[in-house]
């Protein structure tokens, strides 16, 4: 019995709720139609997340077993709990932990709270001059580092990347254990990998010693569901789990640990029916999108092919134009508008149809649009920049350090802030850079195009030390 059978059974059964929720499973008290019947909380038979004994034990062991971990935990705090668990259970307060610098903002959040030193890797790039996308963690690069920076103790990498980005994980991990160090993916966005030979391997059968999915953003689930796997024997699990009983909420919502284990049993039943229809659907969609003429379907060998990304450079029309014609015109919403591409996120739970709208818009927008040689180029990245000797975070610069500058004034000065477009969350800028003239390029250029710079305190202004 899935967990949200014995929750539906409960639900139409006699038992009267003297305890929480509020709601009391009186889905006839309000108006809207609410999943108050299945929303309880942890009483006799349905377990506890927070000392698994029973009903949730084997839910996630079955989840361990359906993605090859040896060990894995419901979230219902989303992917960052994951991210923040497993960062502060891998290392002590001052450790230095090698960091992927297009991650997600969550990772940056874990190096602030927990008193981490990061220590950057940029994403390699693509040496086609008419690439749109950033590329992949290299492997060599890994290695380079942890040869001259042995006190690194953690290694935190994306993969893919939010427009699907994939890096040689299996690599990655093979030489990041040669350091005795673990492994920790931020595969997210990936939570469908392993399952059909059209997408790449899950990260836990190539060697990661912790894995992060939200099962809620590529497959069947609620908003806000994820899964931490863990593997081998350098992590400290016990350590990993303090952290997640700590910065996870205490009263899991059952409504939410329902949908993964719903999305899991799926996984387990119908994997192969629904991959396969999945895949035959996809690729017809991108085989048609490839006879574009002036607008582009973005492709690469490393890559998540769920993901549709359609390049506007070297046309007349902005990615912001093309977003909001499919979505005024069409009725298409798109999952992200980037300086120079659109990103259309794909699942299992996709019909023929959507997929049908989807190309109709695309090819009749294609014959509308020009070639246009002076195209301004705004290309996804991550511009490097000089770390200060000590990350400056905002709690530890007085109120008489700090000021805030215009984003044209900005070059060269120590950040106090954040700088970033959401989505994706990657930042631009994070606090102790000495910011680049190129980042402060960018955060002009996706001002003047009507994005939203967040992070700041400040608009069109961003935190910088006096003294830097």
């Amino acid at each position: 019995m899935t967990l949200y059978e014995k929750l539906d059974a409960y639900g139409k059964s006699d038992y009267y709720a003297f305890h929480m929720p509020g709601h009391k499973r009186n889905v006839n008290f309000m108006e809207e139609n609410l999943p108050f019947g299945i929303d309880i909380t942890e009483i006799e038979g349905f377990d506890d997340l927070h000392h698994c004994e029973g009903i949730l034990k084997d839910a996630q062991t079955r989840a361990a077993s359906v993605y090859g971990a040896e060990e894995t935990h419901f979230l219902v705090n989303g992917s960052t709990v994951g991210i923040l668990s497993a960062l502060a259970g891998c290392t002590r307060r001052g450790d230095e932990v090698l960091i992927a610098r297009n991650c997600h903002k969550s990772v940056y959040h874990a190096v602030e709270i927990f008193g981490m030193k990061p220590v950057y890797i940029y994403p390699k790039k693509q040496e086609n001059e008419e690439a749109v996308l950033s590329g992949c963690i290299d492997a060599a690069d890994v290695e380079q580092i942890l040869e001259q920076r042995r006190e690194i103790r953690a290694v935190m990498i994306v993969s893919p990347s939010y427009d699907g980005v994939v890096s040689d994980i299996k690599k990655i991990a093979g030489i990041v254990h040669k350091y005795g160090i673990p492994l920790i993916v931020d595969e997210a966005h990936g939570a469908h990998f392993g399952f059909h030979d059209y997408f790449p391997e899950n990260a836990n059968r190539l060697g990661a010693d912790i894995v992060i999915h939200s099962v809620h953003k590529t497959l069947p689930s609620l908003t806000q569901t994820a899964l931490l796997h863990m593997n081998g024997s350098i992590v400290d699990r016990k350590r990993v789990e303090r952290y997640l009983h700590i910065l996870q909420s205490s009263s899991p919502s059952y409504v939410l640990m329902a949908g993964i284990d719903a999305c899991i049993h799926m996984l387990e039943t119908r994997k192969d029916e629904v991959f396969g229809n999945y895949a035959e659907n996809l690729d017809s969609l991108r085989e048609k999108l490839r006879k574009m003429t002036h607008l582009k379907l973005c492709e690469s060998t490393s890559y998540d092919r769920s993901k549709i990304v359609i390049s506007t450079e070297g046309t007349d029309w902005s990615s912001r134009e093309l977003s909001e014609k499919l979505f005024h015109t069409f009725h298409l919403q798109m999952e992200m508008t980037a300086g120079n591409y659109i990103l259309a996120m794909t699942s299992v739970a996709d019909t023929k149809e959507g997929f049908d709208r989807l190309e109709k818009a695309l090819l009749e927008i294609d014959k509308q649009v020009k070639t246009c040689q002076d195209s301004k180029k705004i290309r996804t990245e991550i511009p490097k920049a000089e770390q200060a000797r000590i990350p400056c975070w905002r709690d530890e610069v007085s109120e008489e350090e700090k000021e805030k500058v215009r984003f044209e004034e900005c070059a060269g000065r120590i950040s106090l802030d954040f700088a970033y477009l959401y989505p994706p969350g990657c930042p631009i800028v994070v606090p102790g850079e000495r910011i680049s003239a190129r980042a402060a390029e960018l955060l002009c250029q996706y001002r003047d195009m009507g994005f939203t710079i967040e992070g700041t305190e400040e608009e069109n202004r961003i935190g910088v030390w006096i003294n830097g």
